[in-house]
């Protein structure tokens, strides 16, 4: 089949690269004061609740990584100049998210796991 490439006029493309700056720069402010948050809120936690606080940081983590890795897929896609490339691109993310989220599922299991252990006894 062959190839059919769809330029993508370099105005637009530095128009979404723009919105996505901003997108991203807003997102890591939200971030930083949900953490900021949870540090004030875990401060009265005792015993039972410092494995829920240690989930609780750990799945923010996990949060911040995969709005990185959606951010940086679209910074890569503003640059693509085919459909092709495009479609290479958004692959390779999902195959990649699938992994990490099973990972970081398999994660948070076992944290919870921990700290349900540790309240018992």
């Amino acid at each position: 089949m062959p190839r059919t490439p769809f330029d993508i006029p370099d105005q637009i493309r530095e128009m979404t690269d723009k919105s996505v700056n901003q997108a991203k720069k807003a997102l890591e402010q939200y971030l930083d004061a949900t953490q900021q948050a949870v540090s004030k809120a875990e401060g009265s936690t005792r015993s039972a609740q410092e494995g829920a606080a240690e989930v609780n940081r750990q799945a923010l983590a996990f949060v911040e990584e995969n709005v990185a890795s959606s951010f940086d897929l679209a910074q890569r896609l503003v640059q693509a100049r085919t459909i092709e490339e495009i479609a290479a691109l958004q692959k390779e993310y999902f195959a990649k998210q699938m992994q990490n989220l099973t990972e970081q599922g398999k994660s948070l299991s076992a944290m919870m796991e921990r700290a349900a252990g540790k309240a018992k006894g």
